[in-house]
């Protein structure tokens, strides 16, 4: 009991100087918890979405299995969703125990544009889904506004669409499908009793849903079967089956149907949570470092007073629980006030996922008992085991302590085992980092890379104390020795206390070698792609839509029509199986191209004609598979198309060098598809290369912006705009990772304010004597404002250093995926360096500003 009476009075005592390592455990409990209530949230709200929409049996095509939830059924390659013969519905409701069959037509094959000529897509990749306005829509919309479509000039759309884009009753908009261009005029509007999935829903009536999406033919794209009630799902089921044939269709009963949907939706949702709470993880790792230089300050500053209690009879085993108690209520106080930060965070989510079309209630909020259990714990235990190591510090203060001086630190110098055993594992981890250059796959070096990156930071971190003298000492010597004698007591103050320092820098250095690598891996992506296409590509101009989704027939037309161009050569993706030699099969997925693409493309061919390829039963195929499965030109490969279930026996006439291809690495020509694959069922393009005729890439262009302005999903580019794009992803990528990371960049700053808000506290008498023997409040401040600047640079230079390895060991597996140029991005680099002056800078102004502030006497007079 004494011994808790002790921790809180210690604890209440101090605890201004504890805030900032609150604040670590806080945001990174918060996000942890967000990031668990949103996924909940996100579940439960599409959970209620398949419960509401789904019947008692649900069917669907056999051959499409993603067609689960009403708001996919992009359909197969050629942009036609898979569909159920009309007939099925009067046989299904025939069916004894059957109310109502219901079919349904839908598709997200389809490009919604305004009067404006603007996409209705609610955000870029998002889809726009056409389907008919039935008594299933009722489950899950109602009509706000206006009368339900009838024919094929009228549409409802939902009132979300009509919100963001000014849309109302009688204006018109425009539907293009794989099967033409419509115009329609907007005759109602339904709202979403449950959530907006993010999608621009278009409805119409049966007949126009059936033209426009299946050119006509009177069949659905899934059926919805009710059942009167007397009989359980799964017999109703059974009873279909037996009807329509057992493989004949997919059928599932409601809950299988809605088991089935949660998981793929849970799929992608468990990415992103996976995502956060890496990102969370960092941020409490980067934490870790704030709280154990808070108590090893905290039990420095307090040598007399645990030498007192040690010489009154106090045990190490007491002392050590005594700050052990303090770290406990420090983390239950943190992860109370994180857990509801986090929920608040959710919220905040839910309300981003709205800006971007996808509504979540906060009725549907779903904070389950674990949420407060998970936060609460991993921030106590986080806690305690940042505090463990100071606390023995604390045990073995021996009585003799309280004759010292209050706020003398222990061991001042680095361990030589500790330094030791750092220098070892960075040089291991580096080790492991070079030995990604001898693997001949990424998926081989994967592991060489994890460990690399693992040894090398704990590595750091351990050797960060032992490097504190030289490094601080050259940072110094440009810096610092400008400012005269403040100068050299900043790097004094610096040096004072390397263990310290390192773990300061180390918290930053964790954050900005995550920045640095993956600023690496990034350059090197753009700059191997922009040197792919200046090596490989011979067309003038590229078109392709916005999302990557497929370019459909209009679109297509439109290009192949416009005038001054010399060629337009489509690549169309082809799904097929392979047989391997040795009997088995593989899902390979190939481009068919006609033979102008050998002059569109440039590729580096390891042995055979390429342009034969493109001839009649010929296939280029990948140098790796080739030589992993003994495959070489002149061989026979039976390929079987998915499309169409037919099996051709093709020659290989090519081989393409591994990690040259533009587009893939298997090529079939379009001659051999349109043999083996029949009209209904070929695939679309996604991507055109057109060239213009020579002298006229200029009308060209013009043309071809001409023919595409109906299109405002379609983007043409020349390779300066291409490669552009490219650069603009990956940029947009790296923006929102950094973002991510911003938080343990945060939680490092705290890190930085609180060691030298702390250090000013106990430095306080010197503080004092200085000031009486004649520095100004003013070279006060910029010592401390120095020292702080230093601190920020000498993590920053271990952080850089670290993450361009990382980055460069990364671009060596990214080589062999056909990515090898390596780009140091310098300005990234130095920039960054810079910001962490700045960063340093701005930590340093509240401890700065306190310690300009003390009373000379009182200073002095501070025990």
């Amino acid at each position: 009991m004494t011994v808790l009476k002790t921790s809180l009075r210690s604890f209440f005592a101090h605890k201004w100087r504890m805030v900032l390592s609150a604040m670590a455990v806080v945001l990174s409990v918060a996000f942890v918890c967000g990031t668990l209530v949103f996924t909940a949230t996100m579940n439960t709200t599409f959970d209620k979405l398949f419960a509401e929409s789904a019947s008692n049996v649900m069917i669907a095509p056999a051959e499409d299995e993603d067609s689960g939830s009403s708001f996919e059924g992009t359909g197969p390659a050629n942009g036609v969703p898979d569909s159920v013969p009309g007939s099925v519905v009067d046989e299904v409701a025939a069916v004894d125990g059957v109310e109502q069959a219901t079919g349904v037509v839908l598709s997200s094959n389809v490009t919604a544009i305004d009067a404006d000529n603007e996409n209705l897509n609610p955000t870029e990749g998002a889809p726009t889904m056409v389907a008919n306005w039935s008594e299933i829509e009722l489950r899950t919309m109602e009509l706000a506004e206006g009368q339900e479509p009838v024919g094929l000039g009228e549409v409802m759309i939902d009132a979300d669409t009509a919100d963001k884009n000014d849309l109302a009753i009688g204006d018109e908009i425009r539907l293009v499908t794989v099967f033409g261009d419509y115009t329609a005029s907007i005759t109602g509007i339904a709202e979403f009793m449950v959530t907006n999935p993010g999608a621009a829903i278009v409805y119409t009536d049966l007949p126009t849903a059936q033209e426009m999406l299946l050119g006509g033919a009177d069949d659905f794209t899934e059926i919805y079967v009710d059942s009167t009630g007397d009989v359980t799902d799964e017999a109703l089921k059974q009873s279909v089956a037996q009807v329509l044939g057992a493989d004949t269709y997919k059928l599932q009963t409601a809950d299988e149907y809605i088991e089935e949907n949660r998981d793929e939706f849970g799929e992608v949702l468990s990415i992103l949570e996976y995502v956060l709470l890496g990102f969370a993880g960092i941020a409490l790792l980067v934490g870790i470092f704030l709280i154990v230089n808070t108590f090893s300050m905290l039990v420095a500053q307090r040598t007399r007073e645990i030498g007192l209690m040690r010489a009154i009879g106090s045990s190490r085993r007491q002392v050590n629980r005594s700050v052990l108690i303090e770290a406990l209520l420090l983390g239950v106080f943190g992860s109370v006030v994180g857990f509801g930060l986090g929920v608040g965070l959710a919220v905040g989510l839910m309300g981003l996922m709205g800006s971007l079309g996808m509504n979540l209630s906060t009725e549907d909020l779903t904070v389950s008992w674990s949420v407060p259990v998970i936060g609460i714990v991993l921030g106590v235990i986080v806690t305690l085991l940042a505090a463990y190591i100071p606390a023995r510090r604390a045990g073995k203060i021996s009585p003799m302590a309280a004759l010292r001086d209050a706020g003398t630190p222990g061991d001042i110098r680095a361990g030589r085992v500790r330094a030791a055993l750092g220098g070892l594992l960075t040089v291991a981890g580096l080790g492991a980092l070079a030995a990604t250059t001898s693997v001949d796959k990424a998926s081989d070096g994967a592991g060489f890379l994890a460990i690399g990156v693992l040894l090398s930071l704990l590595g750091l971190v351990l050797v960060g104390p032992a490097l504190v003298g030289l490094v601080v000492r050259a940072l110094s010597a440009v810096l610092l020795r400008g400012f005269g004698s403040v100068g050299r007591l900043a790097e004094r103050n610096a040096l004072r206390n390397p263990r310290r320092t390192g773990a300061t820098a180390s918290a930053l250095m964790i954050g900005l070698a995550l920045v640095a690598g993956l600023s690496v891996v990034g350059s090197s992506m753009v700059a191997s792609a922009t040197d792919e296409i200046d090596s490989s590509l011979g067309a003038d101009y590229i078109v392709q839509t916005s999302n990557f989704t497929q370019l459909q027939p209009a679109v297509v037309e439109a290009v192949q029509d416009t005038e001054g161009l010399a060629s337009v050569t489509p690549s169309l993706p082809v799904e097929t199986e392979i047989t391997l030699p040795d009997g088995g099969t593989e899902e390979i997925g190939l481009s068919a191209s006609p033979a102008s693409y050998v002059d569109e493309v440039q590729m580096d061919i390891a042995e055979g004609d390429f342009a034969a390829a493109f001839e009649q039963d010929g296939i280029a195929i990948d140098g790796d598979w080739a030589e992993e499965q003994g495959v070489g030109v002149g061989d026979q490969l039976p390929v079987a198309f998915d499309a169409s279930g037919e099996t051709a026996t093709l020659e290989v006439r090519a081989i393409v060098t591994p990690g040259s291809a533009f587009v893939g690495s298997w090529y079939i020509g379009t001659e051999t598809m349109e043999t083996y694959i029949p009209a209904e069922a070929r695939p679309l393009p996604w991507m055109l290369f057109a060239s213009a005729e020579d002298g006229g890439e200029e009308q060209a262009r013009v043309a071809l912006d001409a023919a595409m302005e109906a299109y405002p999903q379609v983007d043409v580019s020349d390779q300066a705009e291409f490669k552009e794009m490219i650069q603009d992803q990956v940029g947009q990528l790296l923006n929102m990772v950094y973002g991510l990371l911003a938080l343990a960049i945060i939680v490092a700053i705290l890190g930085v304010v609180n060691t030298l808000a702390l250090a000013v506290v106990e430095r306080t008498r010197e503080i004092g004597l200085m000031r009486a023997i004649g520095l100004s409040r003013r070279q006060l401040r910029r010592m401390i404002r120095l020292e702080s600047v230093v601190i920020a640079l000498f993590g920053a230079l271990l952080g850089l250093g670290l993450g361009m390895a990382w980055g460069a060991a990364g671009q060596q597996l990214l080589a062999l995926e056909g990515m090898p140029v390596l780009e140091i991005p310098w300005g990234t680099i130095i920039g960054v360096f810079i910001g962490s002056a700045v960063v340093g800078l701005l930590a340093a102004l509240v401890p700065a500003f306190r310690a300009g502030r003390m009373n000379v006497l009182n200073a002095i007079a501070t025990e």
